[in-house]
C-alpha cells in the first residue's frame, strides 16, 4: 500500500523543504500556507502528509490538522513529530487518492507533490473537492521538475477546469521555500480564487 515510501521515512526530512528544520525555510512555508488558507482556525486535510511537516506547521498556527498517508512509517514519523513539537495532529493511514473521510468536513484540503504520481489524478481531484465544506479551499502544491517528472501548472489547472473550478496560480520560485534556488516549475494552485 505504501508504494515504497516506508523505506524513505527515516531520511525523508533531510531535504530542507521536507523537514523544515531551517528556520528560514520553515518561516517561508508558514507564511505561504497562512496567506492562502481560509481563516484560522480551520480544519485542514493534509493528503499525502509524509512525515507531517506541513501538518505540524498548520497545527502550530492554530489549524485542526488531519494528515493522511499510505505509508505506515511516514505516518508514524508524522505522529512522533507532532508529539515532539507539542501539537495535536490527527494522522490517519489511507490512500490519498481516495481519502476515507466524509464529504464536506474540511475548510481546506492541502496536497503537496502527489497529484502527478497518481494513476487517475482527475478522479482524485474530484474526491478532494468533495471533502471541502462550503467556502472551503483546495491548495495544490505541485511542480514539474528538472527530471521531467511532475505536472505542469497548466496541466493541473486544466484538470481543475474540467471539474468546473477556477484556480489562482502562485509561483513558488522563492529559494527560501526550498533551501536553495531551484530551476523547477514549482507552484501553488488555490481554488477557488477568493
Amino acid at each position: 500500500m505504501d508504494g515504497g515510501w516506508d523505506s524513505l521515512a527515516a531520511t525523508f526530512d533531510e531535504q530542507p523543504d521536507h523537514g523544515l528544520a531551517d528556520p528560514v525555510v520553515r518561516a517561508a512555508w508558514s507564511d505561504l500556507l497562512l496567506r492562502w488558507l481560509v481563516p484560522v482556525p480551520a480544519r485542514v486535510a493534509d493528503l499525502g502528509c509524509g512525515t507531517g511537516s506541513l501538518s505540524v506547521l498548520l497545527a502550530e498556527r492554530g489549524c485542526g490538522a488531519v494528515g493522511l498517508d499510505s505509508s505506515a512509517a511516514m505516518a508514524a514519523t508524522a505522529r512522533a513529530k507532532a508529539s515532539r513539537f507539542g501539537v495535536e495532529v490527527e494522522v490517519c493511514l489511507g490512500d490519498a487518492a481516495d481519502p476515507p473521510f466524509r464529504p464536506g468536513i474540511f475548510d481546506a484540503v492541502l496536497c503537496r507533490h502527489l497529484l502527478w504520481a497518481l494513476a487517475d489524478p482527475l478522479e482524485a481531484l474530484r474526491r478532494w473537492v468533495e471533502l471541502l465544506a462550503p467556502g472551503g479551499r483546495l491548495l495544490l502544491l505541485e511542480g514539474r521538475w528538472w527530471t521531467g517528472e511532475g505536472i505542469s501548472a497548466a496541466g493541473a489547472a486544466g484538470m481543475l477546469a474540467e471539474l468546473g473550478r477556477e484556480a489562482r496560480l502562485v509561483s513558488l520560485q522563492d529559494a527560501r521555500l526550498w533551501g536553495s534556488p531551484i530551476s523547477d516549475e514549482g507552484y501553488l494552485l488555490v481554488s477557488p480564487l477568493d
